[in-house]
């Protein structure tokens, strides 16, 4: 295992242990902060994501953006392949798909402009760590290369973590949302 390798699974073994607490004590009010942020794109194709172990909620901005345009849910089709993007409402019939994460039963795919992203840790430059698939970065990267795609990270404001382990392939968040507000990411 490389240095970079064996720091980043250090980082994602803490990211874990310090989202646990942040989590068993979140309410109903977390994606406040989402929904305004949403609200000010509405009709824009978005993609939230459905929370898997301790991650913060963002179903209640994804219900309320699903009242004026498309919304949807990653969908994992294979190792070392972007993302692709299900279309999702609240009455959509899920199973359960790769990780854990529910998907809709019978996926109608279609690109997002905006991608909320899940991760264990984000610094204020917009960098992310993520579970180690590279998916997000991967499907980021593609987007990016195709249309204008706005990376949301959504997360708990204690999952900021200012020494992150990033390399060059990691695709950086455009702001990041938490239960306390709206991070504007500044790049240095």
């Amino acid at each position: 295992m490389s240095d970079l390798a064996a720091r980043k699974d250090a980082a994602r073994k803490a990211a874990f242990a310090r989202r646990k607490p942040i989590f068993d004590s979140a309410n109903a009010a977390q994606a406040g902060y989402l929904s305004e942020v949403l609200a000010g794109h509405r009709g824009v194709p978005v993609s939230g994501f459905m929370p898997i172990r301790t991650e913060i909620d963002p179903r209640p901005a994804m219900v309320e953006a699903s009242a004026y345009g498309p919304v949807g849910v990653p969908v994992i089709t294979g190792p070392d392949q972007p993302l692709r993007f299900a279309r999702w409402t609240p009455d959509t019939p899920m199973i359960a798909g790769a990780f854990g994460a529910a998907v809709p039963e019978r996926p109608e795919f279609f690109d997002p402009e905006i991608v909320i992203v899940p991760l264990l840790a984000f610094d204020l430059a917009g960098g992310r760590l993520g579970y180690g698939g590279g998916f997000y970065d991967r499907t980021l990267e593609q987007l990016r290369a195709r249309q204008a795609t706005l990376a949301i990270g959504f997360a708990f404001a204690g999952q900021q973590d200012d020494d992150l382990p990033l390399e060059p392939t990691d695709q950086p968040l455009d702001m990041i949302v938490t239960e306390n507000g709206v991070i504007d990411v500044v790049r240095t």
